[in-house]
């Protein structure tokens, strides 16, 4: 094997994805990691493989190839079972070093942002955290510039690479940067969970997925913790990424906190749906940080999308735009948020939400 060197960039080649798995089970943010990966992977010209560690998890790997994945790799151990930081972090990288990719992506759950900087660290790279965009065609990434900041992207010059270049929150959310790491390789990135969109799944591709198994090299030794136990808590959170209707509210709502919230969640009760917040809402304690939609919280694509009283910064409008329907109620006819709302009420949301409320139950009655 050729000696390992992240500064030597031209030996990185092909576009990997750390494929999270928990109790024998995938996780959904594999498959949206292996669909962005896919489309960078096209990009580039290059192979896109998926990276599966765990015991005896072979019989899950070929459902990647569904959603994109040309190959997988499967570290099958018995060390491998329940997640460790050490063990995780040795396999990676000894693949890593072995095949050299010039792209690594993890999801930016708990357990991928223990792994990537650790695995960033070990191999001499960088790493950015948190991403809610990934580009590596310039023009492409001009053209997502235009439509989510105020840069004069036609009057700025671009230099012209194929680097991957990460964009993420900065500065509490306040502001958008786009980080690149030109050089050293592997480029690596933890992605938000819900920011990219799933591929639909495609069985002749799964059925063509090459399987690879790599040989483990890992003892009890290179292990410094040892697990004795998991155990599960279950805390009841507002599944907003999963909702098929999510009723948001704004700072509009100030006037009568308490009243606001109550009609939000009366709205979302009689079209099955959920309650989010902007960030002012949560920043405020309005509401608890599960329910904040934005780049600083989730990304949602739900069927309807209800904002009230919601101006539409730039960060929120990122975190909700792609929703199949949005209804936007302000005072403010000036808005951001009616240039993409399909349909807008000028209005206090105070008399307009009840409103709502009345209409949807008198039709569902009439039903």
């Amino acid at each position: 094997m050729a000696e390992y060197n992240s500064k030597d960039t031209a030996a990185f080649k092909g576009v990997w994805v750390f494929c999270e798995q928990r109790g024998g089970k995938l996780m959904n943010t594999d498959f949206e990691l292996i669909s962005e990966g896919r489309k960078l992977a096209d990009e580039l010209g290059v192979e896109l493989c998926g990276v599966l560690l765990g015991d005896n998890v072979e019989g899950i790997a070929k459902e990647l190839g569904g959603y994109g994945a040309d190959k997988v790799y499967v570290c099958d151990h018995p060390l491998l079972k329940v997640y460790t930081t050490d063990a995780y972090t040795k396999v990676i990288c000894d693949l890593v070093e072995e095949k050299k990719p010039e792209i690594v992506l993890y999801g930016a759950t708990n357990i991928g942002r223990d792994l990537a900087p650790r695995c960033a660290a070990r191999l001499h790279t960088g790493l950015t955290a948190d991403c809610t965009h990934l580009d590596v065609d310039v023009e492409k990434y001009k053209a997502f510039l235009k439509t989510t900041s105020t840069i004069d992207v036609d009057n700025t010059k671009f230099e012209i690479n194929q680097n991957l270049k990460m964009t993420r929150p900065a500065f509490g959310g306040h502001l958008m940067a786009t980080i690149i790491c030109p050089r050293f390789r592997p480029q690596m990135s933890t992605v938000r969970p819900g920011v990219m969109q799933k591929a639909p799944f495609n069985q002749a591709k799964a059925d063509a997925c090459v399987i690879e198994k790599p040989v483990v090299n890992l003892s009890q030794d290179d292990i410094k913790v040892e697990v004795l136990e998991v155990k599960k808590a279950a805390k009841k959170l507002v599944d907003l990424i999963g909702a098929d209707v999510v009723v948001s509210v704004g700072r509009g709502i100030s006037k009568d906190v308490e009243g606001g919230i109550k009609l939000a969640e009366e709205l979302a009760e009689v079209l099955g749906g959920v309650v989010g917040g902007s960030r002012a809402v949560i920043d405020a304690g309005w509401l608890s940080s599960d329910h904040q939609v934005g780049q600083t919280g989730k990304t949602v694509h739900p069927r309807i999308y209800v904002a009230l009283g919601i101006s539409g910064a730039i960060q929120h409008k990122a975190g909700m735009q792609d929703s199949e329907c949005i209804i936007a109620v302000n005072k403010n006819e000036h808005a951001p948020m009616f240039e993409i709302a399909s349909y807008g009420i000028v209005g206090d949301l105070f008399k307009v939400t009840p409103m709502l409320i009345e209409s949807i139950k008198a039709l569902k009655a009439s039903k």
